[in-house]
């Protein structure tokens, strides 16, 4: 399973790779375009065959910390979105595109990039579903206040995708583990590979699906989304320290907060805001799939190097 281990530690170089490529050659990407609902639910199926119960336990005995990242994801995004396109004084769509994308919820990729980092996984699908579910109500809602822009969100179509993104196969994940255990155990390795290949697919989707808007990028675009993005991952672990969560969770934080479903704002701005308004969705994509891959393969390194054993550990700060 050497191998099996060595391509799951390397997935980055993957997400780069198949992101070139589906930039170059967008066309044999766009055929899996239909199926994007089931590429995750793929990924997730491989996460929740590898969880434990007791993830879920714990996180259920702490409701506070779930309310916390919550509140982290859309008061630092958006208002963030919004402060950095005043000071770089983007025209109005772009600067309206960036917004809606600080106010989408985080990113389901995020929830892989976190199992990948060794963070706590359960508590990042736990911020996902809270942070989607809200989103029908906060995403227009923060775009209209920042932003001046009204969108309309479905909320009972957000509701059941993420029931059969996230739910539905995390809870088959579950079922198979628990009726065949040992069976498992011994390919255990398989199912974070396997999740590793489904997200390199999305994120090669979505280039590919979004090449048109990238094409135009413009380098203060693609600056205003890496401040963005930065920003929300020093944030998001800098809110973990402060409520002193462990070393773990912090990261999960960081991850979940500085990533956001991009793809949705994405969708959102050709609907309601142009083709202009899509643009630092569409960048932001690659930007925080990058930068959240790279720290997440730092992070296993560390994690494997010195474990972290303290549930509720308080370092000093900083993304170590």
């Amino acid at each position: 399973m050497r191998w099996i281990s060595l391509y799951t530690r390397t997935y980055v170089l993957w997400v780069i790779v198949f992101g070139v490529l589906a930039y170059l050659f967008p066309a044999p990407f766009l055929t899996m375009k239909n199926h994007m609902t089931w590429l995750f639910a793929v990924t997730m199926f491989g996460i929740g065959v590898t969880l434990h119960p007791e993830d879920f336990r714990n996180i259920a005995r702490q409701p506070r910390i779930v309310a916390i990242g919550a509140a982290t994801q859309f008061l630092v995004m958006p208002f963030s979105a919004f402060a950095i396109a005043w000071l770089l004084d983007l025209p109005g769509p772009i600067a309206t595109g960036l917004i809606l994308t600080g106010a989408a919820p985080d990113a389901m990729a995020g929830n892989v990039i976190t199992y990948l980092a060794k963070a706590d996984t359960a508590y990042a699908i736990s911020l996902t579903t809270v942070s989607t579910l809200l989103s029908p109500v906060l995403t227009p809602g923060l775009t209209l206040l920042l932003a001046g822009a009204r969108i309309d969100v479905p909320f009972s179509q957000m509701f059941w995708d993420v029931c059969v993104m996230v739910v539905f196969p995390l809870l088959a994940g579950f079922a198979l583990r628990a009726i065949a255990r040992r069976q498992i155990e011994r390919v255990l390795p398989v199912f974070p590979a396997l999740s590793a290949t489904f997200i390199v697919f999305i994120c090669a989707l979505v280039v590919a699906g979004n090449r048109d808007s990238l094409v135009q990028m413009t380098g203060i675009v693609l600056v205003a989304c890496l401040i963005l993005n930065i920003f929300g991952l020093i944030m998001g672990y800098a809110a973990g320290w402060l409520f002193r969560m462990s070393r773990a969770r912090r990261r999960t934080l960081a991850i979940e907060v500085g990533m956001q479903n991009a793809g949705l704002g994405a969708v959102l701005a050709l609907k309601h805001l142009g083709q202009e308004a899509a643009m630092p969705a569409a960048i932001f994509v690659f930007v925080c799939i990058f930068t959240a891959s790279l720290l997440a393969a730092y992070w296993r390194r560390r994690t494997e190097e010195e474990p972290d054993v303290s549930e509720m550990a308080t370092s000093k700060g900083g993304l170590s």
